[in-house]
């Protein structure tokens, strides 16, 4: 990367703060010379408390597999430069870019609105999917724990639950998981993308390595935890050709199932890609480009139902081949495990322990 390091926020994802959409008026710079300090500049993250009324989500969308969310957090650290969830920080004001790495908007009450939710008479258990926006167990969660008491909460009514992570932050967790998972409560997806650190450093700056990731797959297998590795996403030109390896190093540690999505760039997240795929792979950049590109009809982002996750065209099916084939080889056909939803109950109040 031949960039000044004043050129390059390190440790961040997004290198651009662009504007809001839903804003009438922004500011822009036009004359540097007349400003007294940087227009942008890498600011430490902040956290913004927020109450909401509730905090399970309907989700609509037949291809994703689940049909509640919860989210504990609005916006992510980790700093991920692909991630979709990046246009929902323009809803609460903020910049897609920047913004989203930096502003980080906490649900303070989870725990009083989930159980709320559950002790309605009309509340009918399905399983909830943790994460289905932004991680839970991002750093934030080392202090504030919220993740952590959603889990009791979870166990303490014997609902199922699914957790889609990159954060080895989950270990701490692992006795909560346990109990969940010797009821089947419980399972747990990891993402993975690349086994090159150097390109983990680029697309997601404050996350854990590939190898403490697969070690914490081999210690939620080593509970019985049901443990699955998400590829996700593939860019083709960056990391599309490690797959197999991907398989293989997951079925190694105990994961026995395997899904991946393609890279779509929706909404804002088209120019802050193009922003830093320039800026990390000047001489690649155009080939990665029209790569998306061509698993997309011709566009960076298809937002059609089961062909938006996958892909289409002669480049995602070569892709999905390369997937089946590993995932044959190194995992076989096994079924994902159903949760159960049968044990829900409503515990006494007085009686109930919560593990925090």
């Amino acid at each position: 990367m031949d960039l000044k390091e004043e050129e390059y926020f390190k440790g961040r994802g997004a290198q651009l703060n662009p504007n809001n959409k839903f804003f009438g008026h922004s500011y822009v710079q036009e004359y540097i010379e007349g400003l007294d300090e940087p227009f942008l500049s890498s600011d430490s993250t902040k956290i913004i408390a927020t109450y909401p009324k509730a905090i399970l989500s309907k989700v609509n969308s037949p291809d994703l597999g689940f049909y509640q969310s919860l989210n504990p957090y609005q916006g992510c650290e980790h700093g991920c430069i692909y991630c979709y969830a990046r246009n929902s920080h323009e809803y609460w004001g903020y910049s897609a870019g920047l913004d989203f790495e930096r502003k980080i908007l906490v649900k303070y009450n989870a725990v009083e609105l989930l159980e709320k939710a559950f002790d309605k008479k009309s509340y009918v258990p399905e399983p909830v999917f943790m994460s289905g926006n932004t991680d839970c167990y991002q750093p934030i969660e080392r202090k504030l724990r919220i993740t952590r008491q959603l889990l009791a909460t979870f166990l303490a009514y014997k609902h199922p639950v699914s957790i889609i992570s990159k954060n080895v932050l989950m270990l701490r967790d692992l006795d909560i998981l346990a109990a969940l998972a010797e009821r089947g409560l419980v399972s747990v997806s990891v993402t993975i993308n690349s086994l090159r650190e150097e390109v983990r450093r680029k697309m997601e700056p404050r996350t854990a390595t590939a190898g403490a990731r697969l070690k914490l797959m081999e210690k939620l297998a080593e509970k019985n935890i049901p443990v699955s590795l998400m590829i996700a996403p593939i860019v083709p030109g960056i990391n599309s050709d490690e797959m197999p390896a991907l398989v293989k190093r997951a079925a190694d540690v105990g994961a026995k199932w395997a899904s991946y999505t393609i890279v779509r760039l929706n909404g804002a997240i088209a120019n802050i890609f193009r922003d830093w795929v320039y800026k990390n792979y000047p001489d690649g950049a155009e080939k990665i480009i029209h790569g998306i590109e061509a698993c997309h009809g011709g566009k960076l982002n298809d937002s059609q139902w089961g062909r938006r996750i996958r892909g289409d065209g002669e480049t995602a099916e070569g892709i999905r081949q390369l997937f089946k084939i590993a995932v044959k080889k190194y995992m076989g056909q096994q079924a994902y495990p159903a949760l159960r939803t049968d044990l829900f109950e409503r515990p006494n109040r007085d009686a109930q322990l919560r593990l925090f």
